[in-house]
Formats: C-alpha cells, structure tokens, sequence
C-alpha cells in the first residue's frame, strides 16, 4: 500500500520533449517498474512520434484515452505550464504533478480558481501536486519527479516536505539507519500550490502501511502549523517535525517563492512550538531527523 501512486499508476509526461522532461522520464522509465508506468508524453507539435518507446499524443485528453493513464507529471517551461496543469484538470486525471519552477503567481492563482470552479460544479477533483516540487516516489514501485532514486529503501515511514532537498535528506538518514519509506512527497515551495502537508498527514494516517512521519516545513504561512493542529486531534502515529529557516531575516525572501516570513506566526520558532505543542517530537537540527524517528518506533 502507499498513498497517491503505486507500482500500476500509469503515467504521462507533460513536457517529455524537452531537455529536462526527457532527462527524468528516462530515469524515472529506469526505477523499479518504471518502464510499465510511464506510458506516453505529450506535445502537439510531435504528435504521432515516440521518445524511449513512449507514444507521445497531442492532448493530455487523447493521452489518457489511449493509455488508460490517470497521472500526469509536468516539466513544461514556466510560461506553459500553468495552461498545461489546466490541461490535465481538464483531462480528468486523479493527480497532476507539477515540477516546474517559476511560475507566475497570478497563473497559479488563475489555474487554482478554475480547479475550484469544476468542482463546484461536481467536475472531478484532480489532484495537485506541486508546483515546484520535487515529486513524489513509492521506493521500489515507482517515482515520478526529480527525487535520485538510489537513497530509498521500501518500508513504513511516510516524509512529507515543503523543501526538496530536506526530503532527500530526511529519506537518506532513514536509509542509513535502516528504515524504509512507505512514501516520500515533495510538496514544493510555491506560495499558491496544490497538496498541503495537512492532506497528505490525512493521507499518511489513513495509510495501513505507514507508521510514522516526518513532517518538514519552512518559514512562511500558515500551513505546517494548519497540519499540526489537525494532527493534534486525528493522528494516530507519531510525527517528527523539523522547519527549516531558524536563523532567516524576517521580510526577505529565503530560497523558495513562498519561504518568506509575513508577520509573527510564520517564524519557524512559532511553527516549532504550535508542533511541540500539538505532540510532535520536534528538532532544530536536520541531522537528526532519521535518529529521533528511530527512537519513537
């Protein structure tokens, strides 16, 4: 079991021509069942051709018809990719993964609006991952992202973060000690995205194969604190929390687009207390995310 994707998600590529698109789906094609998942690209202007055995279809609509495929991941240059997470949405797919990074805040606000318009409406909700987000990966199922596949070990710890190299480095310490991840999700750092750290804690707690989470946030809104108040009422396994960003100046921008402190409640300290306080097993020292999960299972 894992949350969101497992070894039979069929998978498209949004952006599969490109330089980087065409990079990661190779690698993604390469980890562990790979090769059956990843089932076909997209962009009009190639419709027809095929790049590492994978059909590559002019529309995400076309894509999924064809390959019976429900995900999508997105690697679309900024200035598209907002109308190609659209595409997806309105292709009807279970999950869209955006990597991209710089996208226009007012695309996204756009692109969010139109997601909730659908809905509203009794459209099917698509799931949004991203953007500007690392992915996510089921160890020796699938990945679908820029994650290195090599530091993951199957098992049952969930990682959850904002920051994509804190999830790397969150899933190495297990791994070294020994510890397997059921599932690992790179959230990403933009201001106006889709997956919070609240909906995949949910995720994570309805998991019968996830046993504990380390949750890892950042400087910069409310959400980390939203997901430990939820967390203090319904979770059922123990959490480690770690946010980066103690020693960051307030009012200056640190790394991603949405890791900037507002006022008062987004410090990381603040955040630190409202986990403490709702029974999280905290640490300001991210080399000590793995050996703090050890000693609660």
């Amino acid at each position: 079991m894992s949350i969101y994707i497992n070894k039979d998600t069929k998978v498209i590529t949004q952006g599969i021509t490109g330089k980087t698109g065409q990079f990661h789906t190779g690698k993604c094609q390469e980890y562990a069942n790979g090769k059956n998942c990843f089932v076909a690209g997209v962009n009009p202007k190639k419709a027809g051709e095929k790049i590492f055995d994978i059909p590559i279809f002019g529309t995400v609509k076309e894509a999924a018809a064809q390959t019976g495929a429900t995900v999508s991941v997105i690697y679309v240059p900024p200035a598209g990719a907002a109308a190609a997470i659209w595409e997806a949405v309105e292709a009807d797919l279970d999950l869209a993964i955006c990597i991209t990074e710089g996208i226009p805040v007012r695309d996204m606000l756009q692109v969010r609006n139109q997601m909730k318009a659908k809905e509203a409406k009794g459209g099917k909700k698509t799931l949004l991952l991203g953007p500007n987000c690392p992915g996510l990966i089921t160890p020796d199922e699938i990945k679908i992202g820029i994650m290195p596949g090599h530091i993951h070990k199957k098992g049952r710890i969930g990682v959850v973060s904002r920051s994509g190299t804190l999830t790397y480095e969150a899933v190495a310490q297990l791994t070294e000690l020994g510890i397997g991840q059921s599932s690992a999700v790179g959230i990403g750092g933009d201001p106006i995205n889709g997956l919070k750290h609240i909906d995949v804690m949910q995720a994570f707690n309805d998991d019968p194969d996830t046993d504990a989470v380390i949750m890892i946030g950042e400087i910069g809104g409310p959400d980390e604190a939203e997901a430990a108040r939820w967390c203090k009422t319904h979770m059922k396994k123990p959490v480690v929390g770690f946010i980066a960003g103690v020693t960051a100046p307030a009012g200056k921008r640190m790394g991603h687009a949405g890791a900037l402190i507002s006022g008062g409640a987004d410090t990381a300290e603040a955040k630190l207390a409202v986990m403490e306080e709702c029974g999280f097993k905290i640490t300001r020292n991210p080399s000590e995310m793995g050996r703090l999960l050890k000693s609660l299972i």
